[in-house]
């Protein structure tokens, strides 16, 4: 790690006094760690060494002594004072905790370390770590205390899904709603499997039927009510799929989509002023959404704001450029051209 060498370094630099604590830390880094432990228990008997505290929990930690170790780690993530130092303890904190799945002490630890250094790879790859063994976990639990629950069926359903199989994840919804049918968000999501799979006649009234099923069971569904009205757009029925996208925004008035469809509908009609103002309601709940900006700068050319268009056309041409930064700078190095400015 970067910050074992930065702390070497400045062992190094301290002088002769640091014998022990510099070779504890070099014996560390080779992987030595019981040489390691040696050391740095002489380095810690030469005087209290905030290093050699930390290194000395990592190294009996690295050789299958965490418990023994978890409270000093604890102790020194909470209360030393050097970043680094209480970084590292954080980290070792966590596999510690993951060593034994003891998912419930490792969450705020990750949750803490996360709110110290938000982008640390380190620290964003222990947290993928957690959140996929935590979920390995549960799933092997509940198939093997609750085989026959509709909740099994429901997440075979979804990881059929992830994999792109969605003619699977349909019959493993539809096993689920049979054992409970008045389990919301079931037929929601049997009616989006259908569409994955297929936008022919037929799999759009299929995945209607279920998205209507979904509103029968919970009324107050904005994004079911969504999605009826893009299949009747789909299947020419302008007029009810606007109703629809209006009962969809009377549920969710900031549900960016529908506010851009249903102000698509409305610049067809050259009611281009109702449209703008849903499209500046979808702007501001979506600043970043290209369809948004694309329509706003179309129903103000169509008003007559070139003005206001403009600044939309520029403002959706900073979304559509390529990203600059670090990945650019990576490009350079090898002697690659960066990506094209926009004009």
């Amino acid at each position: 790690m970067r910050a074992i060498d930065l702390l070497l370094t400045a062992a190094l630099a301290a002088g002769a006094q640091t014998d022990f604590l510099v070779e504890g830390l070099s014996r560390f880094e080779r992987g030595d760690y019981l040489g390691a432990e040696a050391s740095l228990v002489k380095a810690l008997e030469a005087g209290d060494e905030p290093r050699a505290r930390v290194f000395l929990a990592l190294a009996r930690a690295a050789t299958g002594r965490c418990e023994a170790v978890e409270p000093a780690l604890d102790k020194e993530f909470a209360e030393n004072a050097d970043a680094a130092l209480r970084r590292l303890a954080g980290l070792g904190a966590v596999q510690c905790r993951l060593a034994r799945s003891d998912y419930d002490g490792a969450y705020p630890l990750v949750a803490r370390l996360k709110q110290l250094a938000p982008s640390d790879p380190d620290v964003l790859y222990q947290a993928a770590r957690l959140h996929m063994r935590a979920w390995n976990d549960t799933i092997y639990q509940m198939f093997q205390r609750a085989p026959a629950s509709y909740r099994v069926n429901q997440i075979s359903a979804e990881i059929f899904e992830i994999q792109g199989k969605f003619s699977e994840a349909a019959a493993e919804y539809r096993k689920a709603i049979e054992k409970n049918p008045a389990a919301v968000n079931l037929h929601y999501r049997l009616g989006r499997a259908i569409l994955m799979e297929s936008h022919t006649p037929e799999a759009l009234e299929r995945a209607r039927q279920e998205f209507e099923a979904e509103l029968k069971l919970n009324p107050n569904d904005a994004v079911a009510e969504y999605q009826v009205a893009q299949i009747l757009l789909a299947q020419q029925h302008v007029s009810e799929a606007g109703r629809r996208l209006e009962r969809a925004l009377a549920l969710q008035p900031k549900f960016p989509e529908a506010l851009v469809a249903l102000a698509r509908l409305l610049l067809d009609e050259k009611k281009h002023e109702e449209a703008i103002a849903l499209l500046e309601r979808a702007v501001e709940a979506a600043p970043r959404s290209e369809p948004a900006r694309y329509n706003l700068m179309r129903a103000y050319r169509n008003a007559g704001r070139m003005e206001d268009a403009r600044r939309q056309q520029e403002e959706l041409k900073k979304l559509q450029q390529p990203p600059a930064g670090e990945f650019t700078e990576f490009l350079k190095k090898l002697g690659e051209p960066a990506p094209p400015k926009q004009p």
